[in-house]
């Protein structure tokens, strides 16, 4: 009985757990970055941006400098999300490498989401949870964001954080 009192904090830790990372084997490979597009950027990307630019400000931290080839990648994820009708940090490694070698980025980190419908929503989810805030909190120097609506007009997001 006690485990059926638990079961939903369990479930909600191995979905935080497993939410946002640094790393995932990546099976898929190249052909996510290969054809790389920069879509016009939204107001709901700039207002996101904005947020967390004030947020880390608010905490002493260096505000981000936004990156083309940072949204470009995180709009690839972004559509692919969309496609797949699924939030997810699939491939996540083959985004982690082209930064690398493309941008020189030392480290890459992202947040995901879907369904918020404003920018202080996702922000403040993210930012409520550990681990994404551990993210928008993070020794970075640059990020981008992408924010595609699927067919139903939910919207999903792939916010991206690289450290050159």
């Amino acid at each position: 009985m006690k485990l059926l009192k638990n079961l939903p904090l369990l479930a909600l830790l191995a979905i935080l757990t497993f939410s946002c990372t640094t790393d995932s084997i990546d099976e898929k490979a190249d052909d996510l970055v290969e054809n790389l597009v920069v879509p016009p950027t939204k107001t709901i990307e700039i207002e996101i941006l904005e947020l967390i630019n004030n947020h880390r400000l608010s905490l002493g931290l260096n505000p981000l400098a936004d990156l083309t080839i940072v949204k470009s990648v995180a709009y690839s994820h972004t559509d692919y999300m969309v496609d797949k009708n699924e939030v997810s940090h699939d491939n996540f490694y083959t985004r982690s490498n082209y930064l690398k070698s493309k941008a020189g980025a030392k480290k890459v980190s992202e947040n995901v989401a879907y369904g918020y419908s404003s920018a202080e929503s996702v922000v403040k989810a993210w930012i409520r949870s550990d681990g994404h805030r551990a993210t928008i909190e993070g020794d970075f120097s640059n990020f981008n964001i992408s924010a595609e609506k699927n067919e139903d007009g939910k919207w999903y997001y792939t916010n991206i954080f690289i450290k050159k």
